[in-house]
C-alpha cells in the first residue's frame, strides 16, 4: 500500500488495504496495541479521527498534571518564607502557564509521531472510522480490513440530563484546559479524581473553589480513611465541598452561574466545571451492528479481552473498570500478545495502581478496607495505618498524611492506600507488594533509603511484621 508523510507520520492514502490488525482508536489502548503488534512483526493499520495520543496526552492525563506542577509552584512561592525563603507570588499568568503546558504535550505528541511514523509495520489512517462488519473498518468510504481488530475509541466528558456544556459557563474538563485566565470563583460538580484536582489546581491559582458531589465522600472510589484525610486536608486549604448533595439545577446569571443542590441551596461562581465522569466513545460506531455487546455503552469483554465475536478485542476506556492511561497500555499490550500466540497472563484489575495528583495526592493499589472485608470476612482482614509525622522526608516538605496496609491474617498484604505530598511516586513499589503477593515480613527485609517517603512504607510494613522502628502502636 502507498503512503504519505504527514506530520511526521505514515498517513494512508485512501485505498484501503488488509492487515493483520486494524485498531480504532490511536490513544493510550490502541497506539500501545499498534506499538507491540509492530515489534512482534504484526501490519497494524492505526484508525484516528483527532490526533494520535488521545484524550490522555491532549486533553487528560498529561496537560492536567502540568496545570497541577505549575499549582505546586504557585503554593511553594506563597508559602516559601516557613521554609526561610523570601518571596512574592506577584501572580499567575495564565498565558505561561498554557504556554508552558502545551510546550509538554507538544514535546511528547511529537515524539510520539516519531514512534508511530517510521515503524515500517504500522500505517497511520487519520479519518473517522466505522465497523462496517466483523473484519472491516471504513474510513472515509475506504475500506481496512484486519484479521483482527481491536476497539480503543477511549471516552468524552459525560453531562447530566438536563445540564448543558456550553464550553463558557458551564465548562468540561477540556475547556478547563483551554481557560486564559484563572477564574475568579468556580463550582465543581463532582468530586472524584477529575474534579478533585481541578479543585486543587483553581485553588492554588487563587480562585475561591466549592465541589458539589452527590455521594458521601470526595474521591469515595478509595478507601474511607483517605477520603477523610483528602477532606480534612481540603478544609485546612479552604477549598469548600458538599458531599451527599445531589446537583438540581443550573441557571445562568449575569456574572456566572447559580447551582442549585438538593434541599434547595443555591451558590454562585464565575464557571461550573461538570466533573462527573467519562463516558464510554461507542455509539454510531457499528459495534452492536456486528452482534458486540454494550451495557451502558461500555464494550462487554471476557478475562482476555474478547467481544464475543469474530476476532474483535476491545481495550481502554470502552472497557468496563478504571479509566486509566496506564490501564489502557497495558491492556493495548496484551491484547497484541494475545493475537500473536504469546499467551500473556490476565491482568489483574485490583493491581493497576491508582493516583489522584491533587494536594494531598492520594495512591493506592489492592482492595480498600471495606472490599478486602466484603471478599475475605471481617475477622480475617487487618490495617495498620503510619503516620507521615514521623517520617523525616515528610516533616522536610511539611506534608500530612499516612500509608496504610490491609492485609489478610496469616497472609499477604492485599491493599496499599497513601495520603501525601509526593505519593505517587511511591505507588511503583506498592504495585510490586501487591502483584507478587507479598507478605509484611517479606517486604520488612527490604532496606529502604533514609531519609525518603519510600521509607513510610517500608517502615510501615516493619510495624505489620511486628518489629516497628519509628512507629508508634
Amino acid at each position: 500500500m502507498a503512503t504519505m508523510m504527514t506530520t511526521g507520520v505514515n498517513v494512508s492514502q485512501p485505498n484501503g488495504g488488509t492487515f493483520d490488525i486494524v485498531i480504532l482508536g490511536a490513544g493510550s489502548g490502541g497506539y500501545a496495541a499498534a506499538l507491540r503488534a509492530a515489534e512482534l512483526n504484526l501490519s497494524v493499520a492505526l484508525i484516528d479521527k483527532a490526533e494520535v495520543g488521545g484524550t490522555c496526552l491532549h486533553r487528560g492525563c498529561i496537560p492536567t498534571k502540568a496545570l497541577l506542577h505549575a499549582a505546586e509552584l504557585a503554593d511553594q512561592t506563597r508559602e516559601s518564607e516557613q521554609f526561610g525563603i523570601k518571596a512574592n507570588l506577584v501572580g499567575v499568568d495564565m498565558a505561561g502557564v498554557n504556554a508552558y503546558k502545551d510546550g509538554v504535550v507538544g514535546r511528547l505528541y511529537k515524539g510520539l509521531q516519531g514512534l508511530l511514523g517510521h515503524n515500517k509495520n504500522i500505517t497511520v489512517v487519520a479519518g473517522a472510522g466505522k465497523l462496517v462488519s466483523r473484519d472491516t473498518v471504513e474510513v472515509d468510504g475506504q475500506r481496512y480490513t484486519g484479521r483482527n481488530i481491536i476497539l480503543a475509541t477511549g471516552s468524552y466528558s459525560r453531562s447530566l440530563p438536563g445540564l448543558d456544556v456550553d464550553g463558557v459557563r458551564v465548562i468540561a474538563s477540556e475547556h478547563a484546559l483551554k481557560l486564559d485566565r484563572v477564574p475568579s470563583s468556580a463550582i465543581v460538580l463532582g468530586g472524584g479524581v477529575i474534579g478533585v484536582e481541578f479543585a486543587s489546581v483553581w485553588k492554588s491559582f487563587g480562585a475561591d473553589v466549592t465541589i458539589i458531589e452527590a455521594l458521601p465522600r470526595l474521591v469515595a472510589a478509595e478507601d474511607e480513611e483517605i477520603s477523610k484525610q483528602v477532606e480534612r486536608a481540603f478544609r485546612k486549604r479552604k477549598i469548600n465541598f458538599k458531599v451527599g448533595k445531589p446537583f438540581e439545577k443550573v441557571e445562568k446569571t449575569a456574572d456566572g452561574v447559580k447551582v442549585t443542590i438538593a434541599g434547595g441551596e443555591t451558590l454562585e461562581a464565575e464557571i461550573l466545571l461538570v466533573a462527573v465522569g467519562r463516558g464510554p466513545t461507542t455509539a454510531n460506531l457499528g459495534y452492536e451492528q456486528q452482534g458486540i455487546t454494550l451495557d451502558r455503552g461500555f464494550v462487554i469483554v471476557n478475562e482476555r479481552l474478547h467481544t464475543g465475536v469474530g476476532n474483535i478485542y476491545a481495550v481502554g476506556d470502552i472497557v468496563p473498570g478504571l479509566q486509566l492511561a496506564h490501564r489502557g497500555f497495558q491492556q493495548g499490550i496484551f491484547v497484541a500478545e494475545e493475537i500473536a500466540g504469546k499467551n500473556p497472563a490476565v491482568i489483574d484489575e485490583a493491581g493497576i495502581p491508582r493516583v489522584t495528583y491533587s494536594d494531598p495526592e492520594v495512591a493506592s493499589v489492592g482492595l480498600t478496607e471495606a472490599k478486602a472485608k466484603e471478599k475475605y470476612g471481617a475477622d480475617k482482614v487487618s490495617s495498620y495505618n503510619l503516620n507521615l509525622g514521623g517520617n523525616g522526608k515528610s516533616q522536610i516538605l511539611k506534608t500530612a498524611g499516612f500509608v496504610k496496609l490491609v492485609r489478610v491474617e496469616d497472609g499477604p498484604v492485599v491493599g496499599v492506600h497513601m495520603v501525601g505530598a509526593r505519593m505517587g511516586e511511591l505507588v511503583g513499589e506498592a504495585q510490586l507488594i501487591y502483584n507478587w503477593e507479598a507478605f509484611p515480613e517479606e517486604v520488612a527485609q527490604l532496606v529502604h533509603a533514609h531519609p525518603t517517603q519510600n521509607e513510610a512504607l517500608g517502615e510501615a510494613f516493619l510495624a505489620l511484621a511486628g518489629k516497628p522502628l519509628h512507629a508508634h502502636s
